[in-house]
């Protein structure tokens, strides 16, 4: 009798896929938390199983070869078809929900994305949590790339512009942009501008606004940190436009700044649950719900009870 040919496996699939889209061996073993070495292994045997050679790793990037290509669409379309099983199954017995790959962005981490787990842990018994956290752009795109089931991040709008071709959106928070100050601050236009980088949308929102204003404020910092730029106001280098996420975010500083409305034209934005659309089910509508009250109770009371003014702005949607 002869010899059968390996097996086909989800993991197998999951490797193809981030090595066909990563373009090298390495990319794709971070992107998966594996080593380079048991990535190797999977695509050999499962090339050893399909009978077919599916990569070019001799060609830098590494890319597809005509029998790759041909698979890659059934993979993708098995690999759906497994997350949404897994997600019908775990609708049905939560308990059945054996791997939840989650992403937030950072402005959560010290209130809400602990409080988020822990109420999933109570309901998903059963279920290892992976969480990456992260800016808004970056989340977004290993979700489209499949790396991550669900993520919480700001909407990026234009810079998305086939999101809803594939994702599923549920908003769950209306933010406004703020002026934070040192103390006393007369006109903050006469002040430099401590500007949040422009590598991440955050920043390229608040430049294209100040275009739009008309505005061109001198600024000698571009900072990619909260506790930086903040730190830099309560020593009196300048101002700067954040969030009221990103001031809770660094707190320890609230007593040595000012924060206000902007002195011209309001700017929002929104922070929303994605996923895939039709892949979770009623997953990603089942944790916007459980994230509601907490976003109510950790962040917007307690910033509206130190600034009332926000009331109106800041919500829960």
């Amino acid at each position: 009798m002869a010899e059968t040919q390996g097996r086909v496996t989800l993991w197998g699939i999951e490797v193809f896929l981030a090595a066909a889209e990563e373009g090298s061996i390495s990319a794709a073993a971070r992107r998966l938390g594996a080593s380079p070495s048991a990535v190797s292994q999977q695509l050999a045997g499962l090339e050893g199983a399909l009978g077919a050679v599916l990569l070019d790793r001799g060609a830098r990037p590494m890319r597809m070869t005509p029998a790759g290509a041909m698979f890659r669409r059934h993979a993708q379309t098995i690999l759906n078809a497994a997350t949404e099983a897994r997600a019908e199954l775990a609708m049905a017995d939560l308990s059945g929900l054996t791997t939840l790959r989650l992403g937030m962005i950072e402005d959560f981490d010290s209130d809400v994305t602990p409080r988020l787990l822990s109420a999933m842990a109570g309901e998903l018994r059963g279920c290892r949590f992976l969480l990456e956290t992260g800016a808004s752009h970056r989340l977004l795109d290993l979700l489209d790339a499949r790396a991550l089931d669900i993520v919480v991040a700001a909407d990026l709008g234009a810079e998305t512009p086939d999101a809803g071709e594939w994702m599923e959106v549920h908003p769950l928070l209306a933010e406004p942009f703020v002026a934070v100050a040192p103390p006393g601050t007369g006109d903050l236009l006469d002040l430099p501008l401590i500007q949040y980088t422009a590598r991440h949308h955050m920043g390229r929102q608040i430049a294209a606004h100040l275009a739009r204003q008309n505005l061109r404020l001198a600024h000698r910092f571009e900072l990619d940190s909260y506790h930086a730029i903040m730190a830099m106001v309560a020593a009196g280098a300048g101002w700067t436009i954040l969030t009221p996420l990103a001031v809770l975010h660094a707190d320890r500083f609230r007593d040595a700044v000012e924060v206000r409305p902007l002195p011209f034209a309001p700017l929002m934005r929104t922070i929303s649950l994605s996923a895939r659309a039709g892949v979770m089910r009623d997953m990603p509508g089942n944790m916007a719900g459980l994230l509601r009250p907490l976003l109510q109770a950790q962040v917007v009371d307690p910033v509206v009870a130190r600034l009332p003014w926000l009331k109106d702005a800041l919500r829960v949607v």
